[in-house]
């Protein structure tokens, strides 16, 4: 991938967009994520519990359905390893370091995550099409 210096200062004000969608999600939202999540095929995830889920309503209703497990008043970021962008793909790769509450727990359930996130233009915006995460070896 060719790295267009535009598209890339494009993505990183959109990667704050991505963050608050994460935030959402491991606060039991689901919206901000479907919101940034593309509209047609391909779509994939590589979750935690190493399955794979393939298509847009397959992965959209995973999520909505890993959402909805979760209590607000997460704690939530991103440790960016690296990044790049073209025109129409762009990524992040890095840990998710996650502090959140479940339904069932009483204890807060802290989580990070090594993450590849693959992303594409759709009607001018940054849609993620790609998730891969797994735990991290502390």
């Amino acid at each position: 991938m060719k790295t267009d210096n535009a598209a890339l200062l494009d993505f990183e004000k959109f990667m704050a967009m991505r963050l608050k969608a994460s935030t959402d999600f491991v606060e039991g939202n689901f919206d901000s994520l479907k919101d940034l999540s593309v509209t047609s095929d391909p779509a994939t995830i590589f979750p935690p519990n190493g399955i794979y889920i393939s298509g847009v309503s397959q992965v959209n209703n995973f999520n909505e359905q890993g959402a909805s497990n979760f209590l607000p008043h997460a704690e939530n970021e991103f440790e960016v390893i690296h990044q790049d962008a073209s025109d129409s793909l762009a990524y992040w790769t890095g840990i998710q370091r996650s502090s959140v509450k479940m339904k069932g727990q009483d204890a807060p359930v802290t989580f990070n995550l090594r993450v590849t996130e693959l992303f594409r233009k759709e009607q001018g915006s940054w849609k993620l099409m790609h998730r891969h995460a797994d735990r991290l070896a502390e």
